[in-house]
């Protein structure tokens, strides 16, 4: 009895068991609230078609799922480890209060497209950018940039302690300024995109006159309406036809016999899909799509393609932006950077992963255990599923000899063998 009545003085649910007092004290109730997402990236007029969009979407989607973050390189660029940082959790885990890692990313992306060049604001950072560039960042937003000064630049931000998007003015040294690298081909007034975007608007309301429900009928009259009586008449006679059609159950009117009556709204024959497909062809080309890549159907040279016209430029330029802005000139000396890391096991089919995996031990490019990592089984706790060896080859003597020896060893003798050595030399 002890345990329910426990249960029932602190249970608590969202819809139920509320003091209203305490709904009063809350500091959220008195915040602005609004129906729609408020921060959510709302494109610009005709950019929303549905062509467009899913290029963009694919993109997106496909850069925000490559892993970036800031690393440790070392002399010859080559990686050593993560930097476990405010700007890699930005990346990886939480950009904000309302945005994942992939969120960010993806919203990072798709404003690109639509604007052509946008700007990563640091807003929650450790020490004052304007003082000092060895802040770490704790939260970051995407914003729009509204205005260009030499040194400086305006930007469209949302803040999440009001709801409301400001515009503010930010040093270009602490803004990350990230400019489309497929600009030419998506944003120029007369780029493809932007040509197969006005040629969409144009089907679009071409697609809305067919379907308005109009008859456009032209009513010739067995006289002449040139005075002002005859085109009552023919006005009269008009009305009285279309009163005939509204009003009948199936839409069915009569005439006189001398009456003749022309159809305008029949099917007229235009190039406008052809141009439409030729574009969307052209524009797949130039970018380095094809139409695998969006259901799925794409081989291994594709996705090769697809990943380095399209990908890599959109992923460099987001990493040395956030390397050159992001980080101090003293932590880029000794050898911190934000690189983007792809993984290219999510392209090989499950019946090959046994044969490379026997080709990286045999050849000792990775252990067991990393395998095992990348397959998704937890690592085993076994010295030699760690060792960068051959597992095909029987071990030598001297190894073998070497391993029993080790494993045989007491802990502390090794230590005490060095110093005889020490005290006898």
């Amino acid at each position: 009895m002890s345990k329910l009545t426990d249960r029932i003085q602190h249970a608590w649910n969202a819809f139920m068991n509320k003091d209203p007092t305490e709904e009063i004290r809350k500091p959220y109730y008195s915040e602005p609230s609004t129906y729609m997402r408020p921060d959510r990236v709302v494109l610009r007029y005709g950019h929303e078609k549905s062509i467009v969009t899913a290029i963009w979407n694919r993109i997106a989607i496909d850069v925000a799922a490559v892993k970036m973050e800031e690393v440790i390189l070392d002399k010859n660029n080559r990686y050593v480890e993560t930097v476990r940082s405010g700007l890699t959790s930005c990346l990886t885990l939480s950009a904000n209060i309302d945005q994942t890692g992939r969120d960010f990313i993806r919203d990072l992306v798709i404003s690109m497209f639509d604007e052509g060049v946008v700007a990563v604001i640091p807003v929650d950072t450790t020490i004052n950018p304007e003082r000092s560039d060895g802040y770490d960042i704790n939260t970051i937003r995407v914003g729009q940039i509204m205005e260009w000064k030499p040194s400086a630049v305006k930007v469209k931000l949302y803040n999440d302690k009001t709801g409301k998007k400001e515009e503010l003015w930010f040093d270009k040294k602490m803004v990350a300024i990230i400019q489309n690298p497929l600009y030419y081909v998506m944003n120029e007034p007369n780029s493809t995109l932007q040509r197969l975007i006005r040629k969409l608007n144009l089907l679009d309301s071409i697609d809305e006159q067919s379907a308005s429900g109009k008859i456009d009928l032209i009513i010739q009259v067995p006289y002449t309406i040139r005075n002002k009586t005859r085109k009552a008449e023919a006005e009269e006679r008009r009305k009285d036809i279309e009163m005939q059609l509204t009003g009948s159950k199936y839409g069915i009117a009569y005439t006189d016999g001398s009456e003749r009556i022309t159809q305008l709204n029949r099917p007229i024959d235009n190039n406008m899909m052809s141009q439409v497909e030729y574009l969307t062809n052209m524009l797949y080309n130039q970018l380095g799509i094809s139409q695998g890549i969006f259901d799925g159907t794409a081989t291994e040279e594709q996705k090769l393609d697809y990943h380095n016209r399209t990908l890599e430029p959109i992923l460099s330029a987001i990493t040395v932006e956030f390397t050159r802005k992001f980080l101090s000139s003293n932590a880029r000396t000794r050898g911190h950077s934000v690189i983007f890391m792809n993984d290219p096991f999510k392209l090989v089919p499950v019946t090959q992963i046994a044969e490379i995996a026997d080709k990286f031990t045999r050849n000792e490019i990775l252990s067991s255990n990393e395998l095992r990592a990348i397959i998704g089984y937890k690592p085993i706790d076994d010295q030699r599923a760690d060792e960068l060896r051959n597992k095909n080859l029987n071990a030598s003597n001297e190894e073998i000899e070497a391993m029993t020896t080790r494993d045989e060893k007491e802990p502390g003798e090794e230590n005490i063998e060095e110093e005889e050595v020490e005290i006898s030399g």
